[in-house]
This record gives structure tokens, C-alpha cells and sequence, in this order.
């Protein structure tokens, strides 16, 4: 009789690396660079430092983000029905060793290049952002596990929205960063209502499982109000865009404060950078190619 030995992988398949970084969130970190970019007055640019922040924000960087998360979280994505597809991978014990081997891999080395092709401003910011997402998982901070915190950490999603005024020496875009960092801390706590149950019952208390999903829908609505408020001196329209779509599903969960409900308005959650940022970026687009855009 044989006997059938399990050995750990050195190494995971692209495959299995992609389906952990969830490339429907890139849009999160790419676009939200590209957005950047598009703020600076320029639709495109081939500045080293940039082109290089772009290819990073996206494999690398969700890795480090949704990575980390993942590790950490292998017990409530356990009894997480929503995990194990493309709202994130359920790990196995075999692949943690080698998914934080790649993951530093990929992500040590970006960062170091990054800070010898950046200005330091942009490098500071840039590393800011990284250690946020580090801490937001890992011991001993996991901010994750520290209601209040654990949304409030995730203005990190906010960051790269500066790093290409910062890469070209252009004034910051304020108040569409604070925006964007109103909207990030809203977000997670309307994403965090659907995981109550399985987070109330691994141990972890975040600010879903202190506010409930009533209070947490009321705590996300009011960051939703201040993002939308922040872009009015920008765009009226886009601001519309933020309180109709983000502002909309906060108060649909008001009116059925439930987990189940949360579940189901999630996917629209998904999209609603894609839509926000549409509105955005159209109206930008015409801007500056009839040269009618003057920074902020």
C-alpha cells in the first residue's frame, strides 16, 4: 500500500495569483492613478516614474493588498459563502508559505526601484500607502480587528490619486482626495455589513460588528454625503453620480438592515467606482481636450 505524501508548493500558478489580487478591484488602484494622471492637466504621459507606478498598481500591489488580507483572514473566509471566487480566494493551509513568499517577491523589490524613479514625496506616499494595507491584515496593528480603524485605515485606496502630481511636480488635487478618502471609509463599512455574521463569529470586531448593519448603513451614508460634498467644488455632476449610486445602496440597506441584504447590493458596491468614475472621467476628458481644464 502506498502511502500519499502532501507536499507544500514553492510556487503558485499566475492563475491562482490573479484570482487572490481580484482583478475587478484593480480599478480601485489603477484607476484611481490614472485618474491622477488625467488631474495633472495630462491624458497621458510617459514619465518613467509613472508608467512604472501604473504596472505596479496592479498585480504587485493588489497582491499586497488582497494578499495579506486573505492570510489573515483564512478562518472567516472559511465560513464566508462569498469567498472562493472572484469576491476573493479561499486559501488552503499549503498555500500560505508560498502566496507570502511572491507576494514580498513582487512587492519588495517594485518598492525600492519605485523609490530610486520617484521623487521622495511620491516614494514617502507611496510606502505610506503600502504599510496601511500591511497593517490593516497583519499582527501586531491588524487594524482590521480595531473598530473605527479598520475604515479608516482604508484612505491608503485614496493615495495613489496624489502619486502623479507628486511623479511631475503639479499641485495636489485636494479636494478630490479628500473625496476619495471619505468615500474609501464609507465603502468599507458598507462592504463590512455582509461579513457580520461570519466576523461576530470568528472573534473579529470591526466597525460592522460594533455599529450592526443599521447603524453601519447610517455610518457609510454619512461618509457618502461628505465625499459627494467634497467634489462639488470640482464637479457638480460627478458629485450627483457619488450621492445617486453610493448614497442609493447606503439607503437601500437602511431599508432592510440585514446581511442577506447587504449581500446583494454588494456587486453594485463593486461597480460604483466604475460608474463614479465614468461620469468623472468623461466630463474631464472633454476638459482637457478642448483645453478648458485649469487644475484645481
Amino acid at each position: 500500500m502506498r502511502t500519499r505524501v502532501l507536499t507544500t508548493p514553492s510556487a503558485l500558478p499566475l492563475r491562482r495569483l490573479l484570482t487572490v489580487s481580484r482583478p475587478a478591484l484593480w480599478i480601485n488602484t489603477v484607476g484611481t492613478l490614472v485618474t491622477g494622471v488625467w488631474l495633472t492637466g495630462r491624458l497621458y504621459t510617459l514619465d518613467p516614474g509613472v508608467l512604472a507606478l501604473l504596472l505596479y498598481l496592479t498585480l504587485p500591489f493588489n497582491l499586497l493588498i488582497y494578499g495579506l488580507n486573505d492570510l489573515s483572514d483564512r478562518e472567516e473566509d472559511a465560513r464566508s459563502s462569498r469567498k472562493g471566487g472572484w469576491q476573493g480566494a479561499r486559501l488552503t493551509v499549503a498555500e500560505g508559505g508560498p502566496l507570502l513568499t511572491m507576494t514580498l517577491a513582487l512587492n519588495l523589490p517594485a518598492l525600492v526601484g519605485l523609490a530610486v524613479l520617484l521623487p521622495p514625496a511620491a516614494s514617502l506616499l507611496l510606502a505610506v500607502s503600502a504599510v496601511l494595507f500591511a497593517a490593516y491584515s497583519l499582527p501586531p496593528l491588524r487594524l482590521k480587528g480595531r473598530p473605527f480603524l479598520d475604515g479608516l485605515s482604508n484612505v491608503a485606496y485614496a493615495l495613489p490619486l496624489a502619486l502623479p502630481a507628486l511623479a511631475l511636480g503639479t499641485p495636489v488635487p485636494w479636494w478630490p482626495l479628500l473625496a476619495l478618502m471619505a468615500y474609501s471609509v464609507g465603502k468599507h463599512a458598507f462592504d463590512a455589513a455582509q461579513d457580520i455574521p461570519a466576523d461576530r463569529e470568528a472573534g473579529t470586531h470591526t466597525v460592522a460588528t460594533v455599529l450592526g448593519v443599521r447603524g453601519t448603513a447610517r455610518y457609510a451614508l454619512t461618509w457618502f454625503a461628505v465625499a459627494g460634498a467634497l467634489l462639488l467644488p470640482v464637479s457638480v455632476l460627478t458629485a450627483l453620480a457619488l450621492w445617486l449610486t453610493c448614497g442609493g445602496m447606503a439607503l437601500a440597506l437602511l431599508r432592510d438592515p440585514t446581511p442577506e441584504r447587504a449581500a446583494r447590493l454588494y456587486p453594485l458596491s463593486i461597480v460604483t467606482p466604475w460608474i463614479v468614475g465614468a461620469v468623472a472621467g468623461v466630463g474631464l476628458v472633454y476638459l482637457l481636450a478642448r483645453g478648458l481644464w485649469t487644475g484645481l
